[in-house]
């Protein structure tokens, strides 16, 4: 007899004989009671870090105030104000970039210049404008040269879990 066949007939004749049900019931009675084995999986937590984007916007913030000058409303100023201020923010900027990202145009070739764009192109590293139809190579004049990141040098980020979002602390001055 197979183990099916055991079940259904011990089924029928607990259900039927009531001295059948008492004997399997004892059995039961005598075995410690079994808990459902539940597979417990560690989960660990996701560790939040800081972001290259936070850490980067962090350095323009407290090397060029580059935040404090875009959040700024500028109507009220003259353009001569803008522009004194704009000076030392796109210098201290500038230095950011350079130091961290070293950018370098992707285009050779100057602004205002022909240039072809060959068959097989990424799209990652020309944006087409104007009547773009049929099929590559284009020929076309370069409106921007582009930029690429030669290197990306962050410092390695010591901060806290609840500080991963902060791009400048607050600046208190005490007497």
């Amino acid at each position: 007899m197979n183990r099916i066949e055991v079940a259904l007939r011990s089924f029928f004749w607990i259900i039927f004989n009531k001295r059948f049900s008492d004997k399997v019931a004892e059995f039961f009675s005598d075995l410690p009671p079994s808990e459902p084995e539940v597979v417990k999986k560690e989960i660990k937590p996701v560790k939040k870090k800081q972001s290259d984007s936070i850490q980067l916007l962090a350095a323009f913030q407290r090397e060029g105030r580059l935040v404090d000058f875009l959040m700024e409303p500028i109507d009220t100023y003259s353009d001569a104000q803008i522009g004194a201020a704009v000076r030392d923010v796109h210098r201290d900027c500038k230095s950011v970039l350079d130091r961290v990202c070293a950018p370098h145009p992707i285009s050779e070739n100057e602004e205002g210049k022909q240039v072809t764009v060959p068959a097989g192109f990424d799209p990652s590293f020309y944006r087409l404008s104007g009547n773009v139809t049929g099929k590559p190579p284009f020929n076309g004049v370069v409106r921007h040269r582009g930029w690429n990141a030669t290197r990306l040098e962050l410092p390695q980020w010591q901060g806290s879990d609840e500080s991963a979002t902060i791009i400048a602390p607050v600046e208190v001055e005490l007497p």
